[in-house]
């Protein structure tokens, strides 16, 4: 796994551009685009915040429309496009059918995704000034994919990238992926903006499917504050360029590619959650000994997003006890009087007990980047990682801020 693709890592038949529109005060990128040479198999999953932004409309209807097959993705960060009525609806149309124009393509190959503010006008004439310029600059290149991965964060203080590969058939197979997210991160269907590429050949509805599984394993199993955005995406595209067979389901190939799949998306949503606003160190909670997997990471997800235990965290403090009524409350039947509670390596609760532990080695641990909390219900043989960050005073002045 590599978190920075060089250029022998990247999928073949893949080009990227970025530049600066002026959507940024800053003059920092703001836009970006993803492309492929020939149409893709596509597959996404959008939020499902009922407040949804009009890029996402778009692609969701352009996905159905076009049978899951995709050219390109148009990005741009520093404005959201949500809550700006039929304005807002209108300018992403006509950013997607002002990219398909020039890319020689039909506009329901074209994804639009925004990230920004909610409720501010999209400027969309910088958009369509930028487009000849960005559009004619897209290189198969480290930099460029760099570059693009740079021109969607927002809050972030770095980008995220992931890149693995697998053989199959005597080809290599390459994915890279890159997403943003810092703030406004809790997954329902996936979280923030993510995107991977890969020159593997698979069907779309294969695709589809083998998304959503990893999803949940993945994007669907990070919290940051407990805020769903309005505009979350993660689009996955396969062109079939490296000229392999095309995988098939229940197969070697397939098992492989699944994990590879999930291989990049869990690096790309845990360096999300280890760039959360504000945040100090990474928590893994592990929920082990349920009767049903979807019931240990509804525990986990609960103690995930807990202010009480995020900021215990930030200070760390072993109250193992804010953990123990987190998973109480997460609207699971367990027996308390079998749970055993391990926080970073240090048993705190046995039997629903309390252990005797030396305070001070343990705080020193939960000061450390990364920390494992393991809580076992000993009522079955389901288990359910989740991953979240610490909760800070400086991520409250970060989102005190963030328009002014």
């Amino acid at each position: 796994m590599n978190h920075a693709p060089s250029e022998a890592a990247l999928p073949r038949g893949f080009r990227f551009a970025a530049t600066a529109c002026g959507l940024k005060k800053t003059g920092a990128l703001d836009l970006a685009l993803l492309t492929s040479d020939v149409p893709a198999s596509a597959a996404a999953v959008f939020t499902q915040n009922l407040v949804v932004a009009a890029p996402v409309v778009v692609s969701k209807a352009h996905l159905e429309a076009s049978k899951g097959r995709v050219r390109a993705v148009i990005i741009n960060s520093g404005n959201a496009n949500c809550a700006t009525g039929t304005d807002g609806y209108a300018a992403s149309v006509k950013t997607v059918e002002e990219t398909a124009r020039r890319l020689n393509c039909s506009p329901q190959e074209v994804f639009v995704c925004s990230t920004g503010v909610i409720g501010v006008p999209l400027p969309i004439e910088k958009i369509l000034r930028a487009l000849p310029g960005i559009t004619r600059n897209r290189r198969s290149s480290a930099r460029s994919f760099a570059e693009l991965s740079l021109a969607i964060c927002t809050t972030d203080t770095r980008p995220k990238t992931a890149s693995a590969s697998f053989k199959m058939a005597g080809k290599r197979m390459h994915l890279v992926g890159c997403a943003k997210g810092a703030g406004m991160i809790h997954p329902n269907m996936a979280t923030t903006l993510a995107f991977v590429a890969t020159d593997a050949a698979i069907a779309p509805g294969l695709l589809q499917k083998t998304l959503r599984d990893v999803t949940r394993r993945t994007f669907n199993a990070i919290s940051i504050d407990g805020d769903t955005s309005t505009n979350d995406t993660l689009l996955v595209l396969a062109n079939g360029a490296a000229g392999a067979p095309a995988i098939k389901s229940g197969t070697t190939a397939h098992r492989t590619f699944r994990r590879t799949l999930e291989e990049v998306c869990s690096s790309l949503a845990l360096q999300i959650v280890a760039d959360g606003e504000g945040a100090q160190r990474v928590i893994e909670i592990e929920v082990r000994g349920a009767k049903k997997e979807a019931h240990a990471h509804r525990i986990g997800q609960t103690i995930a997003t807990s202010p009480l235990v995020k900021t215990a965290f930030a200070g760390g403090d072993p109250n193992w006890g804010r953990v123990f009524a987190a998973a109480g409350r997460a609207g699971v039947k367990f027996d308390p009087g079998r749970v055993d509670i391990h926080m970073a390596g240090i048993p705190v609760l046995r039997r629903g007990q309390p252990v005797d532990f030396n305070e001070r080695a343990a705080s020193n641990r939960l000061l450390e980047e990364s920390v494992h909390i393991i809580l076992d219900l000993h009522a079955g043989r389901a288990s359910a990682r989740y991953w979240t960050c610490d909760f800070t005073a400086e991520y409250v002045r970060i989102n005190a801020s963030y328009r002014t």
